[in-house]
């Protein structure tokens, strides 16, 4: 049984990721793993399932699934945000790595085993912020779409513009997801296609009445985590984890926080029926390095504003690489 899956979604359109200042004229480069759970979990209610997916994994000592941020990839490359203690590498005249936001896995791979990296070859795209082939395009880009408010009774016009992402033919956003056990992947593995299938028709993030945030069906790859994403290390002799995921510790995580490399963001939202903000919580970013006797887990809070009916969670599960720890040289 598949411990993961490694997902891509080829958007049909723009997308609109949200950043954390809200601003309407910028956009964020990745959907943020507690974006991407609730929009699962606003499908797991529209299947009809969402009381047992609660039950599974937010009110559960351990998730049955969690999930990585959406980072981009396009063909056969996967980007990502490489680990914060081997990144950026030493100086180079050719290259100026600090650029890079992203960077293929490959490189990470190279990175974790020891070896430099050959400055010939890279370029950073600073419409993606990667680290791209030289001579190549990176997978997306930023732009900004006007449109208007039309009063049909008044006959008032308010135009306003908004902040998306293009995608690169053959590009998209990539996951992974990793459940707990093959009796959690026998149970939610079918669940969980049916609702990316169903995210992929009603789409993720801002502007979904635009018909933003659509892709192709998605692509579904079964195997083991997390050789699905770094190929070749040696994850039993690892001490430090790289996050794939926003963190937030729970109380049996054993994190030595005197060590690692991480920096903190602080996430806000508001919640999608009323509008009402969401109380805002300082989550480790991705690409943090912890160093951690076992695995860190994570945990969910309840965001919900004052006198809400109900809950309203921010998943902060990590989703984590073992790898060695050690600094760039």
């Amino acid at each position: 049984m598949p411990s993961g899956l490694l997902i891509r979604l080829r958007p049909a359109g723009p997308w609109r990721i949200g950043p954390d200042s809200g601003d309407r004229d910028r956009v964020d480069r990745i959907f943020h793993s507690d974006s991407l759970f609730s929009a699962i979990s606003a499908a797991m209610s529209r299947l009809g399932t969402l009381e047992e997916w609660l039950d599974a994994t937010v009110r559960a000592p351990e998730p049955a699934v969690r999930f990585s941020s959406c980072f981009p990839f396009q063909g056969d490359t996967l980007f990502v945000v490489p680990p914060r203690n081997l990144w950026p590498p030493p100086p180079s005249s050719k290259v100026r790595w600090k650029g890079a936001r992203f960077v293929p896995l490959s490189v990470v791979e190279t990175l974790v085993s020891g070896h430099p990296i050959a400055e010939e070859g890279w370029m950073i795209d600073g419409a993606s912020e990667c680290l791209a082939p030289l001579g190549g395009s990176g997978p997306l880009r930023v732009s900004v779409r006007s449109s208007a408010a039309v009063d049909r009774w008044g006959g008032a016009v308010a135009p306003h513009s908004s902040a998306c992402l293009e995608f690169a033919p053959l590009a998209g956003l990539w996951m992974a997801a990793a459940f707990a056990d093959g009796a959690a992947c026998e149970r939610w593995l079918q669940p969980l296609t049916g609702a990316l299938r169903l995210l992929a028709d009603s789409g993720f993030g801002g502007e979904r009445s635009l018909g933003w945030g659509s892709s192709e069906m998605p692509e579904i790859l079964q195997g083991n985590l997390p050789d699905l994403v770094l190929k070749n290390g040696d994850h039993s002799a690892s001490s430090a984890y790289w996050m794939l995921s926003l963190f937030h510790p729970s109380v049996s995580d054993s994190v030595d926080w005197q060590q690692g490399n991480y920096t903190l963001t602080t996430r806000g939202g508001r919640v999608e029926n009323t509008g009402d903000p969401k109380k805002p919580t300082r989550m480790i970013a991705e690409g943090s390095v912890l160093v951690a006797a076992s695995e860190p887990r994570g945990s969910a809070t309840d965001v919900a504003p004052e006198n809400s009916p109900h809950p309203v969670y921010r998943a902060g599960f990590a989703l984590a690489v073992p790898i060695p720890w050690r600094h760039a040289p």
